[in-house]
C-alpha cells in the first residue's frame, strides 16, 4: 500500500519513523513543503492552499492513504480535507489526553496558529477540567529544524528564554505538539529531565494501521519537495534528518 506522508517540511520525518518501525512493509511516499515553511506563522487560507495541493500531488502520485504529520495544518485542514477526498485522512493534534494521566501539570508546546486554532481551544476545554494546562508557543525550533541545526547550543537557550516565566518544577510532562520538535528532545529533556516527553506520533501510526493493508514485503520511502521528485541531495538531507530521528 503507498501512504503518503505531508509535512510543511522537516518534522513529518518524526512520524514517518514511527511509522518505519511500527508498520515496516509499505511504500511511503514523503511530501516536504520546505520552499513554504513555516507553516505556524501563516494564514490560514494560505496553510490550506498549500496542503490541498500536497495531498493532489501525493494522490496523483498514487497515495491510497494521506497522514497529514503536521500538527498545524491538521488543525487548520484536516475537516475540510476529509470531505473532499474519498480515502483515509489522519491528521495529528497535540498529545494532551496521554499527558494528563501523568501526575504534575502539563506544558504543551506548539508553533503559534496551533495555540491559537479552535481545535487545540476545544481540545483544550475538553480534557483540562483542572486547570493543569500551560502553552508555550516554540516557532524558532521549526526554522532551526528545516536549517537543520540540531545543536543544543541554540535550541536549549531558547527553551530557557521561553519557558522563564514558568515553575518548570511543577510539570510532569511536556507534550510536543509540532512534529519538529522530537527532532530536539535532548534539549528538552535537559529543560525538563524529571518530566515525561509525549508526543502523539505513536497515535497517529495506530490509526493508520488500522486502515492500511500491507501488500509488500520491501520498504520504500520515496521524497518530495514542494511538488518535485527531490533530487539526490535533497534525499540525502532528508535521510540523515529521518536518521536523527529513529535514533
Amino acid at each position: 500500500m503507498k501512504i503518503g506522508f505531508f509535512d510543511s517540511g522537516v518534522g513529518g520525518l518524526t512520524v514517518l519513523a514511527e511509522a518505519l518501525k511500527q508498520m515496516p512493509n509499505h511504500e511511503y511516499l514523503y511530501y516536504a513543503d520546505s520552499k513554504n515553511a513555516p507553516y505556524g506563522v501563516k494564514s490560514k487560507e494560505e496553510v490550506r492552499n498549500l496542503t490541498s495541493l500536497a495531498v493532489d500531488f501525493l494522490i496523483n502520485e498514487g497515495a491510497e492513504a494521506i497522514v497529514i504529520a503536521c500538527n498545524t495544518a491538521t488543525s487548520v485542514t484536516v475537516k475540510n480535507l476529509r470531505h473532499k477526498y474519498n480515502i483515509p485522512i489522519i491528521g495529528i493534534e497535540p498529545a494532551l489526553k496521554p499527558a494528563l494521566k501523568i501526575q504534575g501539570r502539563v506544558l504543551v508546546t506548539a508553533t503559534s496558529l496551533t495555540l491559537q486554532e479552535e481545535k487545540f481551544k476545544n481540545l483544550l476545554k475538553g480534557l483540562d477540567t483542572e486547570g493543569l494546562v500551560d502553552t508555550c508557543a516554540l516557532d524558532k525550533l521549526v526554522q532551526l529544524a528545516e536549517t537543520p541545526c540540531f545543536d543544543e547550543s541554540q535550541a536549549l537557550p531558547y527553551l530557557v528564554e521561553k519557558t522563564a516565566s514558568l515553575e518548570l518544577s511543577t510539570f510532569g510532562s511536556v507534550v510536543l505538539g509540532c512534529t519538529h520538535f522530537p527532532l530536539f528532545k535532548n534539549a528538552f529533556k535537559k529543560l525538563l529531565p524529571h518530566a515525561t516527553i509525549v508526543d502523539g506520533s505513536l497515535g497517529v501510526i495506530k490509526r493508520l494501521a488500522a486502515f492500511a493493508m500491507s501488500d509488500s514485503k520491501t520498504q520504500k520511502v520515496h521524497f518530495y519537495i514542494s511538488g518535485h521528485q527531490a533530487t539526490e541531495k535533497e534525499v540525502e538531507r532528508l535521510t540523515n534528518i529521518l536518521n536523527h530521528a529513529r535514533s
